[in-house]
């Protein structure tokens, strides 16, 4: 028979508690619960309380703010372009270069 509902749910909550510590760990080994807490400290401490609270975090962990992101990945996708064509006029302008060559190294 199966085992009763309250044992497994028990050991579901035993399993989600260890997930969360494994979690919290995780947090703390890479400094992030100690980044968060400096900026929430640092929003605290604010005289005036910013208008945008997401860009005041952003700008204290020096992301960019006011970027469209979309915007970038458009000129990102167009130089990756050019990029290409100017990548394939080189490949074509070399063989020609070759060519010439060969031909004044015969005549």
């Amino acid at each position: 028979p199966p085992p009763p509902p309250l044992r497994s749910a028990a050991m579901s909550y035993e399993t989600a508690d260890s997930q969360k510590e494994e979690f919290r760990k995780y947090l703390e080994k890479n400094g992030i619960i100690s980044q968060l807490t400096r900026v929430l400290v640092g929003l605290y401490e604010e005289p005036e309380r910013p208008q945008n609270a997401i860009d005041y975090i952003k700008k204290y962990l020096g992301a960019p703010t006011g970027v469209d992101v979309e915007e970038l990945r458009a000129e990102n996708d167009e130089l990756k372009r050019q990029n290409a064509d100017l990548e394939a006029k080189v490949a074509s302008l070399t063989s020609q270069l070759k060519e010439l060559q060969a031909e004044q190294a015969e005549g």
